[in-house]
């Protein structure tokens, strides 16, 4: 049977339209928590119930407007909304977060994401925008039209009656508390949106951000020490058993604190087309001490791995501790060295309005900053920053005239996304060949990770020729992951390896980093016990022999055996804890009900200890509690 215009617009311009997109809206809703917080497992009841009564809010309080304010409303409602769930799709792909509006004061380094982002985009996406486009069509070729439309106002007006009334009460008796269950995780973006709906998340997000410093637990600097005491003292009685005493060790040598851009784990000791991707790094972690286990300290960006390793304190949203809070003080690593005689310095081939460095690092205890405009050499740059093997070849000139001990942090950038290389001059220093994957982009991180350990190569020669390598301690780590959690190239690669890989090893493979350290007269050992950035500062300053200050990580070489993400993720050895337990080897949820009284302790000890510490963290940034101590 054909229909008429005149019977579509009749449709059209009715309430039961506005319904028809709330179902709409409900769909993309759906099909977004399954490309993210429900990617692998089934969307949790009170999530979708939540998120139908937010549709069924927003479709009340619009069926009251008038006919074409009603229509016209709808369709905005629908667009904005369609242009959030795909914003937050592509930003958790590229990070495994949600956006938050912290983040607005990060628009002015949007340009980090944007040479990702075609990376990141697939066809399905489309569907957030598809019923939007049939409808733009459909009004353009004059098909449908919104227009006046006659009502019977008596009738009208009970309507609106009815629906105002259901509004007002679904959003007082359910939505403010999903609201409320959002803004009471502070942590786990992943938990909030669970809790709140991602629709409850933003407006508990905007709520908590109103008043941020209201999140952190202590406000007075008295308060938080006596906690901060209790826990180390704890720490000290649980954790104090020290395997390798190198206590003192690095005493009055140089230290480089070298952090490589992007360089995840798994690509130690790995192969592509019988080629070792990172021949030098394996090389050097075979000569020293390699730790197989350092994980990043959240799902951030490069500026908050330099943030955790100098204060070992957690970094806030992505990069907030850098373009925020760069005036706060903290018992950072620079003034450890610097109140100890050592010439400190910074190196970064980009310049110092990138992520706030120059203000950051301006105002520590450095006596030499060194940026972009303070290299002679900028002939060679990779996407805009200085290339590693130019970084490298000038720092050590620099290290060089620098004198009496020196602590010098570097880092380095030319493994970063996109990871096309653009700029390198002779492609010939990529060595290996990988195959399949050729132009992707997995196969362009592989080549990028290949140039950046070419560098560190030469870096490590260079030193030798200085005469710097043999008295100098070299702690080198990766600041964070590289690749999205489950990139389809990669976890081929990863199965080739591990073919029973579960979903609990990607997560953890997510999160994990390179991480080595060259001690003057140690040999090669291999230390598996659980770490993150957080333990930077406490083991160069106990290897130094320097007293260390406030700091909420350990010594890696004590015996604390888990760590703890600024998400309220926990990882040790045998279990991961993301909301609820789970067995690493199996990769099955634990229940706490059916195991031992004294793993069950255990485990919830370290629930208790991962909270103490994100709140201690997070008021010592929050409200600056090391100032004027």
């Amino acid at each position: 049977m054909k229909i008429k215009k005149d019977q579509v617009n009749k449709y059209v311009n009715t309430p039961f339209f506005v319904i028809f997109i709330g179902i709409i809206i409900l769909l993309k809703t759906i099909f977004f928590y399954n490309n993210t917080v429900a990617m692998n497992e089934a969307i949790d009841m009170n999530m979708f119930l939540g998120t139908v009564s937010f549709i069924i809010i927003i479709v009340s309080l619009i069926d009251i407007l008038p006919n074409r304010a009603r229509m016209i409303t709808v369709l905005v409602v629908d667009l904005l909304l369609s242009i959030l769930l795909f914003a937050d799709n592509i930003y958790y792909s590229f990070s495994s977060n949600v956006l938050s509006v912290a983040q607005i004061d990060n628009l002015q380094y949007g340009g980090e994401i944007m040479k990702t982002l075609p990376t990141l985009l697939e066809f399905k996406q489309i569907l957030y925008f598809a019923d939007l486009i049939v409808i733009a069509l459909l009004l353009i070729f004059r098909v449908i039209k919104i227009q006046k439309v006659n009502e019977n106002k008596k009738i009208l007006y009970i309507f609106k009656g009815i629906y105002a009334l259901i509004a007002i009460l679904i959003f007082c008796f359910v939505s403010l508390d999903y609201v409320n269950q959002g803004t009471q995780v502070l942590y786990n973006k992943d938990m909030q949106i669970r809790n709140a709906t991602i629709l409850g998340y933003h407006i508990s997000d905007i709520i908590n951000e109103t008043n941020v410093a209201s999140k952190a637990k202590y406000s007075e600097y008295d308060e938080f020490k006596k906690d901060y005491d209790k826990l180390k003292e704890e720490f000290d009685k649980d954790y104090g058993e020290i395997k390798y005493n190198f206590a003192g060790m690095a005493k009055g040598k140089n230290i480089i604190l070298l952090q490589l851009e992007s360089i995840q784990e798994f690509v130690v000791d790995a192969k592509i087309n019988g080629k070792e991707i990172t021949p030098n790094l394996n090389k050097f972690l075979k000569e020293n001490i390699e730790f197989t286990n350092m994980h990043m300290q959240s799902y951030s960006t490069t500026a908050d791995s330099e943030h955790t390793a100098m204060t070992s304190t957690f970094p806030l949203e992505n990069g907030m501790a850098f373009a925020k809070y760069f005036a706060n003080d903290y018992d950072d690593i620079f003034k450890m060295y610097h109140q100890n005689n050592y010439f400190t310095s910074y190196m970064h081939g980009n310049y110092p309005y990138f992520w706030n460095r120059g203000n950051v690092y301006g105002r520590l205890d450095i006596d030499k900053t060194e940026f972009k405009e303070d290299f002679e050499d900028i002939s060679e740059n990779i996407n805009g920053d200085l290339s590693d093997e130019l970084l490298y070849d000038q720092a050590i000139e620099k290290l060089k005239g620098y004198g009496k001990p020196f602590f010098a942090e570097i880092v380095t950038a030319s493994s970063h996304t996109p990871y096309v290389l653009d700029g390198l001059k002779d492609r010939s220093k990529v060595s290996i060949d990988v195959g399949k994957y050729k132009d992707t982009y997995f196969g362009n991180y592989l080549e990028a990770v290949n140039y950046a350990d070419y560098a560190f190569g030469l870096f490590v020669n260079g030193l030798k020729e200085a005469g710097l390598y043999d008295d100098t301690v070299i702690l080198v780590y990766g600041d964070h992951n590289g690749l999205t959690m489950y990139d389809n190239e990669l976890l081929d690669f990863l199965k080739t390896e591990n073919p029973n890989i579960n979903d609990i090893n990607i997560k953890l493979n997510y999160t994990r980093v390179l991480c080595g350290l060259k001690i003057p007269g140690i040999d090669h050992v291999e230390i598996f016990k659980m770490i993150n950035k957080l333990d930077v500062k406490p083991t160069l300053c106990y290897l130094s022999g320097i007293e260390d200050g406030i700091s909420l990580g350990t010594n890696m070489f004590d015996s604390k055996n888990y760590v703890c993400l600024n998400n309220e993720r926990i990882i040790t050895d045998k279990y991961y804890y993301d909301g609820n337990w789970y067995e690493i080897e199996s990769g099955n949820q634990v229940n706490l009900n059916s195991i031992d009284n004294k793993t069950r302790e255990e485990l919830e000890k370290y629930e208790n200890e991962m909270r103490n510490i994100l709140d201690l963290s997070m008021s010592i940034t929050l409200n600056n509690l090391l100032q004027n101590r």
